[in-house]
């Protein structure tokens, strides 16, 4: 069907707005918005673009030349009203009928028309009231519509959740308005004195950030309250669009003001090397020819040092490989290539170092008195492998530190626990992105000496891994007879390090493999025994503790029982670590009570220990009254010395053998071979043959949870079998350690310093060992055997006839 034109819209383009120009914002005018209007029937139609005008709003709106003046003219003069509806699109063209227009619109009125010097016309229009068109009219070809008019708005404006919606719309608007640079100065200025709900929705409606079709639904949103939701969900997106727009726009100019402020110091810089006659790479290459003349390495070192120098030379400043190589050279030079501190030979001042800073420990500070007096003689010695074993908290690690400082040497300490990767040994290749030395150099260039005191820690936890095998790198290393030229796959160059002094630290030797543990010598750092505790108490960790604290000595006395307390009943080890802690736990509560300035003990007692620590964590198992089944033996742990109680019933049966207390596969094969030997003899030992095929025999070890294994108790169980098969009591505070054979034979254990030790604190007197454990006791001092009879045998028999009552 052929569309129709009428009146005013037979040339819309006249009464569209100007697309070139900004329109000024115009204060809107609450005045007789809240009142009835009086408005004619029939309106004339205003068609507007790129736009919608709500109620209360105050628009200008740009008409050409050509527009009959008359028509409008009158229409002023008059104070007459007109339909403003809105396009649905922008026509470029002349021909456009009522059915390209929204069928909602708004009453609005011509306030005023200015003249403008081109002869064009700015018509002044205030939206008054919503409407919806019905009918069509045409009168002298002006289109006239019929409405129906919304008389509801005000009522709705007047809800107190509708004002708080515009409010915070106007919020959102004024800081779209500071981000965005799209509105006029004096924007902020008139939403800010809009006090009128109705009439500030409308103006902050029409100059919303939005486009037509979001305009023209809000308008036609029956409800206010709908219309004020919708409104405030479009200024809410246009404001997170603007302040993530804001900060990109911030950090990219950030960035873009670094890299010119970079560049024109670069630039800078290059002009002053250019007027000193110096090009930056020849400057570079300069400086590393001077470092390399300084270094004191071989022919070979230099050769190779050059040839890369050469191929740096080549390559273009800007590629990867130029900065990896650069690296390279820098990396080269940075390693102590025979640099070698000056040792110092004096073993009095070296033995009082050691003395000071470890309290025992006499066979490693002979050892290492041994080596500095070869060395002072030789004068070049091959430095050894050491390897300081024992428990944690001994002072194996704190070792190195004082060699280093009485040697006057360098200290570096590399901790080995989980290690995995061959190449953190023997290092990258150049090939790999990030390549880099190994962890062996990496330390030697960082103290920048060749003959450093060196502790490889914790060398019995390292792993196998998917990157080699981690051990087996180090072999290398800790052989005195190749760690002269130890290869290195960054550097490609061998380093001597057979004058480095390789200190590794381990708690057990078992998961060492046999080819590393050959190539170190093993020096076993025994747990302490009680009163060696308490001097170390005494002597290091009270005052270091009482310092740390900021307390004064006086503040905080130890007497020899409390520091016994706390080391009895609050720590179970080897070494001093937890009794380390326990002090510090001590005087931290010392600290806070006199910063509290409350009552508190100066001198600490027993009774007092149990007050700041809580009850005893710890409780020594004592001797047991002598009863028949019953034998003391004596175990090592990783913590020190205990007793262990061995417990032997007979039950009617078939001879069945029956093992308790979460004993290991060793610990079960020692009570079959005491059972074994009880029968083989059981003619010397006075027993009938046909009694083992009646009675059933159960061996139970207490403690059950705590897992237990090795040969040490299968002594004692010998003794508990045939004291419950003959029921005679075993010896009262009588204690025994040993393996032993089929044959009757007892053969010796290890850790007999800390069984001997746990004996003596439990209160046992008489201690029954193998032969071949002599050598162990006289190692021990005098004063800690005081109290106790220790016999040897190597014959079973001789210990039944001894402990048996």
């Amino acid at each position: 069907m052929e569309k129709k034109t009428y009146g005013f819209i037979v040339e819309p383009s006249l009464f569209v707005e100007d697309r070139d120009k900004k329109e000024d914002i115009l204060i809107p005018d609450s005045k007789d918005i809240d009142c009835d209007l009086s408005l004619p029937e029939v309106l004339p139609v205003f068609p507007m673009s790129r736009t919608v005008l709500f109620p209360g709003v105050v628009f200008p709106v740009n008409i050409g030349r050509s527009q009959p003046r008359k028509f409008i003219d009158e229409i002023y003069k008059n104070r007459q009203f007109v339909a403003v509806l809105t396009q649905k699109r922008n026509f470029w063209d002349r021909t456009m009928s009522i059915d390209d227009l929204y069928k909602i619109g708004t009453v609005a009125q011509i306030v005023k028309i200015l003249e403008m010097p081109d002869d064009s016309r700015v018509l002044i229009l205030q939206g008054k009231k919503r409407f919806c068109m019905e009918k069509v009219l045409v009168r002298q070809s002006v289109a006239y519509v019929t409405y129906r008019l919304f008389t509801d708005d005000i009522p709705q404006a007047k809800s107190p959740e509708y004002e708080a919606t515009v409010s915070m719309c106007k919020d959102l608007l004024v800081r779209i308005v500071n981000l965005s640079s799209q509105f006029p100065a004096e924007t902020v200025f008139v939403i800010q004195n809009i006090d009128h709900p109705y009439v500030a929705a409308g103006f902050l409606s029409c100059h919303a950030p939005a486009g037509i079709h979001q305009k023209q639904m809000i308008l036609e949103t029956p409800d206010m309250k709908d219309q004020a939701s919708a409104l405030l969900d479009i200024l809410t997106r246009e404001l997170q669009v603007l302040e993530i727009k804001y900060q990109i726009e911030s950090r990219v100019k950030s960035d873009f003001d670094k890299q010119q402020r970079e560049m024109m110091l670069r630039h800078q810089m290059r002009k002053i090397q250019e007027e000193l006659g110096n090009e930056p790479t020849d400057l570079e290459f300069k400086n590393l020819e001077n470092a390399a003349r300084k270094k004191k390495w071989s022919k070979e070192h230099r050769k190779i040092f050059d040839r890369k120098m050469e191929k740096l030379q080549r390559l273009n400043l800007t590629s990867v490989e130029y900065s990896n190589q650069l690296n390279y050279l820098y990396t080269v030079l940075d390693i102590p290539w025979n640099q070698y501190t000056k040792d110092h030979f004096d073993l009095v001042q070296a033995a009082r170092i050691l003395d000071e800073e470890h309290f025992g420990l006499e066979k490693v500070k002979e050892r290492l008195l041994e080596y500095l007096a070869v060395l002072q003689l030789k004068k070049d010695m091959k430095s050894p492998i050491l390897c300081f074993t024992g428990p944690p908290g001994v002072g194996k690690t704190s070792l190195g530190r004082s060699i280093a400082k009485a040697l006057n040497r360098k200290y570096v300490r590399m901790s080995l626990g989980g290690l995995s990767d061959e190449a953190e040994i023997r290092g990258h290749r150049k090939t790999y992105i990030g390549a880099m030395p190994g962890r062996i150099l990496q330390n030697i260039r960082k103290v920048g000496s060749a003959n450093p005191v060196f502790v490889l820690d914790e060398i019995d936890k390292m792993g196998a891994g998917v990157h080699g095998d981690t051990a087996s790198a180090l072999l290398e290393v800790l052989d005195p007879e190749q760690n002269n030229a130890f290869y290195d796959n960054y550097l490609e160059m061998d380093f001597d390090l057979s004058q480095v002094l390789f200190i590794a630290t381990a708690n057990t030797l078992t998961s060492i493999s046999p080819a590393l543990r050959d190539r170190m010598e093993i020096i076993e750092v025994n747990g302490y025994v009680q009163e060696e505790k308490i001097a170390i108490a005494q002597k290091y960790l009270i005052p270091k503790q009482i310092s740390e604290h900021g307390l004064k000595a006086d503040q905080a006395v130890f007497p020899t029982d409390t520091i016994a307390c706390i080391i009895d009943h609050y720590t179970r080890e080897s070494g001093v670590r937890e009794l380390d802690k326990a002090i510090a736990s001590v005087v931290r509560h010392l600290a806070k009570k006199i910063v509290m300035k409350e009552d508190f003990f100066q001198e600490l007692h027993p009774e007092n220990i149990g007050e700041i620590l809580g009850a005893p964590k710890y409780l020594y198992d004592q001797c047991a009254e002598s009863d028949a089944g019953l034998a003391t033996a004596l175990a090592w742990t990783a913590e020190g010395g205990d007793i262990m109680f061995v417990e032997s019933s007979l039950s009617q049966g078939d001879g069945t053998l029956t093992l308790t207390g979460n004993l290991g596969a060793v610990m079960k094969e020692s009570a079959v071979i005491a059972l074994e030997y009880i029968r083989a003899h059981h003619a010397s030992l006075q027993l009938p043959a046909q009694i083992f095929g009646k009675q059933n025999v159960h061996i139970h070890v207490p403690d059950g949870a705590i897992p237990k294994d090795g040969p040490s108790a299968g002594l004692a169980m010998v003794v508990a079998m045939v004291s419950a098969f003959t029921h005679r009591k075993v010896r009262g505070k009588t204690a025994m350690t040993g393996e032993i054979t089929l044959h009757g034979k007892v053969l010796p254990v290890g850790g007999i310093k800390e069984k001997i030790l746990a004996a003596k604190r439990a209160g046992i007197t008489d201690i029954f060992l193998s032969t071949a454990n002599c050598k162990d006791v006289e190692e021990i001092k005098t004063l800690y055997l005081k109290g106790l009879n220790l016999s040897y045998t190597d014959d079973i028999a001789d210990v039944l006839q001894q402990v048996l009552e």
